[in-house]
């Protein structure tokens, strides 16, 4: 009576749980040598019930908030494109990001590309920060 009691409770307990979802850092890649190569950092997250109009006017503020300016957008295609220049030397960081629909909702994809000696920290934090701003 005891383990059917246990089993009970464990199998009550499991079942409340709600299903591990993927995080943004799970699809998070980085190629490329810092301060060697140029490097590029990918993401991408998918948002059921999130039309991709919305997303991509979520993921507009996102990139706005995070200091990027002349951020160029094209709603028809689903695409935003801006770049910054923070390091003094002339040479540009691109962000990209492309809003698509999916089977359920949108899959938001950003690629933040860096020419060869420079770094950033937390590139993938700040990129999880615009992406996830699709689903907010």
């Amino acid at each position: 009576m005891l383990t059917r009691t246990i089993c009970a409770v464990t199998l009550m307990a499991l079942s409340s749980m709600p299903a591990r979802a993927d995080s943004c850092a799970d699809h998070y890649q980085m190629s490329g040598v810092p301060l060697v190569t140029g490097t590029t950092h990918k993401v991408w997250m998918i948002f059921p019930s999130v039309n991709p109009t919305v997303a991509l006017d979520r993921v507009s503020r996102a990139v706005m908030a995070e200091g990027f300016v002349n951020v160029n957008v094209d709603k028809a295609l689903g695409t935003l494109t801006t770049q910054q220049e923070t390091t003094g030397s002339g040479r540009p960081q691109t962000l990209r990001v492309v809003v698509r629909k999916d089977v359920k909702g949108s899959r938001v994809d950003a690629v933040f590309i860096m020419p060869p000696g420079q770094v950033a920290p937390g590139i993938s934090a700040n990129l999880c920060r615009v992406v996830d701003a699709a689903g907010q």
